[in-house]
């Protein structure tokens, strides 16, 4: 389905957008040029590239709606609200850490903000935000469940059996598929057959959209579209984003290297970057100043080195304390 792709109607909305973006950018780029110190000890996946997705759907959603993550959590936590400082904290292993410094990269969780966790287990996450939907449904609270999965998670047998439990009980859920063509190594093509992943999920009886996850304000306008069908009773929505990731699917490098894509595919995912086409965009509608960029980069430098100062001092965990934030 085709959704009609309108601005945000102010400037401030707009420049909240890139700002949100424009972190978790150099987010993501300081902990790849630390991760070389051996002190941040847990396996890191960035979402460099894909910024966009994150920012757009959060962008829609309320404070009580609750959301699930995956591997590639990163910009869906700070996205939904997390603690920068917290997640820093939780990536070197300490106590002041969002999970306590026990989960590390891939098992971020902050309750306060609606983020219900993320699982490096592909497809572990969305049959809870199905039974996070479906128990607010019982509930009848004004709240809805979203979980973000990839490509290579609708190869697995849950998301169809979840995206059928929803369809069949017209769950207030919305399902984000972030597809950056790639499982690990292996391309899309080399997966699955050629047909529309939204497609199959509109087959199981779920509203399907389907748009460029490098263009901010669609990924927003569809987020948009979608939260307020599931809100207002109209059962599960589905939105597949098509984007690219930049750098290795695992670590802080890039491994184009390797030769499972090739050097023109790579160039151009880079050149669809989600924030300089919006700063361009911004710049030409004469929304944005070069002085408001250059006032963004300053104050996230700081905030940036500011958490990380705050996850360095921070204490370790203790063993008195191991039976804390376990959650089941």
């Amino acid at each position: 389905m085709q959704v009609e792709v309108t601005a945000t109607s102010k400037q401030s909305g707009h420049l909240g957008l890139l700002r949100s973006m424009l972190r978790i950018r150099r987010v993501e780029e300081a902990i790849a040029d630390r991760y070389a110190e051996q002190e941040m000890r847990c396996p890191m996946h960035l979402c460099i590239g894909q910024e966009a997705i994150a920012v757009g759907i959060c962008a829609a959603l309320s404070s009580n709606d609750m959301m699930f993550s995956n591997h590639r959590a990163h910009g869906h936590y700070l996205a939904k609200g997390g603690n920068l400082s917290a997640m820093l904290a939780e990536l070197y292993g300490r106590s002041t850490g969002c999970c306590g410094g026990r989960g590390g990269s891939m098992h971020l969780i902050d309750l306060d903000v609606g983020f219900m966790g993320a699982t490096p287990i592909v497809g572990g996450t969305v049959p809870l935000a199905v039974g996070v939907a479906w128990a607010a449904s019982l509930k009848a609270e004004n709240r809805i469940s979203v979980i973000f999965l990839g490509d290579g998670c609708f190869e697995e047998g849950v998301v169809h059996e979840s995206m059928n439990f929803a369809a069949l009980h017209n769950l207030p859920i919305l399902f984000v598929c972030e597809n950056n063509k790639f499982s690990v190594y292996t391309p899309l093509g080399e997966r699955q057959a050629s047909r529309p992943i939204y497609r199959i999920a509109e087959a199981h009886g779920l509203s399907s959209y389907v748009g460029d996850g490098n263009d901010i304000e669609e990924v927003f306008s569809l987020a948009t579209n979608a939260v307020d069908n599931a809100r207002q009773g109209k059962g599960p929505q589905f939105i597949e984003l098509s984007t690219y990731r930049w750098r290795e699917h695992c670590g802080p490098d890039f491994d184009d290297h390797l030769g499972y894509r090739v050097a023109h595919e790579v160039e151009s995912g880079q050149k669809d970057c989600p924030i300089a086409k919006f700063t361009a965009r911004l710049k030409q509608s004469n929304i944005l100043l070069q002085s408001e960029v250059e006032k963004f980069e300053t104050e996230i430098t700081e905030e940036i080195s500011d958490a990380f100062n705050f996850a360095l001092s921070s204490a370790k965990p203790s063993a008195k304390d191991a039976g804390e934030r376990i959650y089941a």
